[in-house]
């Protein structure tokens, strides 16, 4: 029942019950990525009104991130993300539905809403529950939504051949549904727990989350820090993900299969790194953890990035997928645990403005210098990230 202390194994099935909603997520999400060039030859779209169109997912993100955190505060972040969760498995079957840019458009408008809503709502969840646990966790969540992508993006590439994007995506919204149906009781029946310092015999209603009061400038400060930490690393994410095998492909030549392999060298590399996360932060700290990830993350771009040769370059993207693999989860572990749910918005909104801002940017610089050059920004972003982190370790620590 709601308001029960939180014995270990409560603990344990919350936490099972988020880390299905982070796997659930990235599943769904990348999913649709896989069947958009097939929506886009249905709907007719050239590149510039699809790319109009795909900016309603972002849109939709940004504009419902910062309304998430206060309807977590209002209602809870458990109920939030299992009404997210249906929102986004429901609105995964909308795009092929759809026969113009302007349709598309419109439907990808709700499904980023509820993308960046189940996003701020099982982030708030995993910050309460990463404090009743006492133990940095938050990055084995962040590891099941990158290995959620992984198994949607290998099955959507196993049955773009046989199964139309309608099917295949009505086939994810049953799956979504599923899994929301048996992971939401687990959710809905308990409020957050407690932290661990919350003193014993509380009375039921001060054991649900915690909602701070006005926040100073110093706190709303450093929450914004946090958000440019995990923009910076979000930003090397989709750079990566739309440019390295272009980089592959036209600056070293590597053959179309191996240009693939360079976003999964990354996307594997940053899975492990979080997997191992939990472990590091445990030994090293947080902040030696962003710090050296950074750092780490720099290296690796460099090299990827300016590396005359296929496998130097993949080795690069790997070691870059190490860096940044936790410094995103911590920051907003951090940010959430400074300021709420709130905090989760602004540090996620920021996050993925700069996941918007990457690929665009890379472009842009591209056309300027060269791709190569443009994706050494990768490197100078985490290098900065790094850089404040350092900066901020003793007023973020505390």
């Amino acid at each position: 029942m709601p308001g029960h202390p939180a014995g270990p194994s409560h603990l344990r099935t919350l936490r099972i019950a988020i880390t299905a909603f982070f796997a659930l997520d990235g599943f769904v999400f990348a999913g649709w990525v896989v069947r958009i060039p097939a929506i886009k030859e249905q709907t007719g779209a050239s590149p510039g009104a699809l790319g109009l169109a795909l900016l309603g997912v972002s849109a939709g993100a940004v504009i419902t991130m910062m309304l998430t955190g206060r309807l977590c505060r209002r209602f809870g972040s458990h109920p939030v993300t299992v009404a997210c969760a249906v929102l986004l498995s429901l609105s995964v079957a909308l795009p092929p539905l759809t026969h113009s840019a302007l349709a598309l458009g419109a439907v990808l408008l709700v499904f980023g809403a509820a993308f960046g809503g189940i996003n701020v709502a099982f982030n708030s969840a995993a910050v309460d529950l990463v404090a009743a646990l006492g133990r940095p966790v938050m990055p084995g969540f962040h590891a099941a939504f990158s290995l959620g992508g992984m198994v949607g993006a290998g099955l959507g590439s196993l049955v773009a051949g046989s199964l139309s994007p309608t099917r295949h995506l009505l086939g994810i919204t049953v799956i979504g549904l599923l899994v929301t149906a048996v992971a939401a009781p687990a959710l809905l029946r308990h409020e957050p727990p407690a932290p661990l310092d919350r003193a014993p015999g509380l009375p039921a209603r001060e054991t649900g989350p915690r909602v701070p009061g006005r926040l100073d400038g110093r706190t709303r400060a450093l929450v914004v820090v946090l958000g440019l930490i995990a923009g910076c690393t979000a930003y090397g994410e989709g750079a990566l993900a739309d440019w390295g095998a272009l980089h592959l492909e036209a600056d070293l030549d590597a053959s179309p299969g191996v240009a693939a392999i360079g976003y999964s060298c990354f996307a594997l590399a940053m899975t492990v790194g979080r997997l191992t996360g939990t472990t590091l932060l445990e030994r090293l700290g947080r902040s030696t953890v962003l710090v050296a990830g950074g750092a780490t993350a720099t290296a690796g771009m460099l090299l990827g990035s300016l590396a005359p040769s296929v496998w130097a370059t993949l080795l690069g993207f790997a070691v870059t997928g190490l860096g940044l693999a936790n410094i995103f989860p911590v920051a907003i572990e951090r940010a959430g645990a400074m300021a709420g749910p709130g905090g989760v918005a602004t540090a996620s909104t920021l996050g993925y403005l700069g996941m918007l801002l990457g690929p665009p940017a890379i472009g842009f610089m591209a056309e300027w210098f060269s791709l190569p050059s443009a994706l050494t920004s990768v490197a100078v972003l985490a290098a900065f990230a790094s850089v404040i982190a350092f900066a901020t370790r003793h007023s973020a620590a505390s």
